[in-house]
């Protein structure tokens, strides 16, 4: 695999646009924004990842939708959302995923909170849980040993996402509600490591 941008030396860096398209005022950032107003940019429309891996957020705080935002460019919401069903027009927050190492990324996800129940390990990307003989649609908690990884409600990284990083929470997610602020139920049907 080729070493990340991390692994390179390189600061995480993100360059933002007030408009779509890369117009209007622009500002680059190499660390985290907990409110775009705060860092001085009322809205962000589009952006683009020179380097590291990101995550964005829909309101300030790292509070709302979550998104991966990896290496090139985000013109418009679409881009970074991937669904007309879910109209996130603009980030209100965003900071590097600092463990994003997709090389060693190690996790493992349990049937039940808690980490009860049946329980399988991942080391590379999965597309469809279901496929690999996940039964049902919920995972009940995760256990990141290595790495940082995307959760997505249905195959094929459709739908919500969720961050899982082993350096937050001590990589461990007992609980649907410590994967984000808008997580409401454990359907998660694929998960992938987040590349730099």
């Amino acid at each position: 695999a080729a070493p990340s941008a991390m692994d390179r030396g390189l600061p995480p860096q993100m360059v933002v646009w007030d408009e779509p398209s890369f117009q209007g005022r622009k500002r680059e950032f190499t660390a985290a924004c907990d409110s775009t107003a705060e860092c001085g940019f009322s809205t962000v429309r589009s952006f683009k990842i020179e380097s590291g891996a990101w995550a964005g957020f829909e309101h300030s705080g790292f509070q709302g939708q979550q998104f991966v935002l990896e290496r090139g460019e985000y013109p418009c919401w679409e881009a970074w959302s991937g669904s007309n069903a879910y109209h996130v027009p603009r980030m209100g927050s965003f900071r590097p995923i600092a463990c994003a190492v997709s090389s060693s990324s190690r996790l493992a996800l349990f049937e039940h909170e808690n980490f009860l129940g049946r329980k399988g390990e991942l080391r590379d990307d999965c597309p469809s849980l279901p496929a690999l003989g996940w039964a049902g649609s919920a995972v009940g908690s995760f256990l990141v040993r290595s790495g940082a990884w995307v959760g997505s409600q249905y195959p094929g990284y459709r739908g919500f996402q969720y961050i899982l990083e082993s350096d937050s929470h001590a990589g461990r997610y007992p609980h649907v509600r410590h994967w984000g602020s808008h997580a409401q139920t454990g359907q998660i049907q694929s998960l992938r490591r987040v590349q730099h």
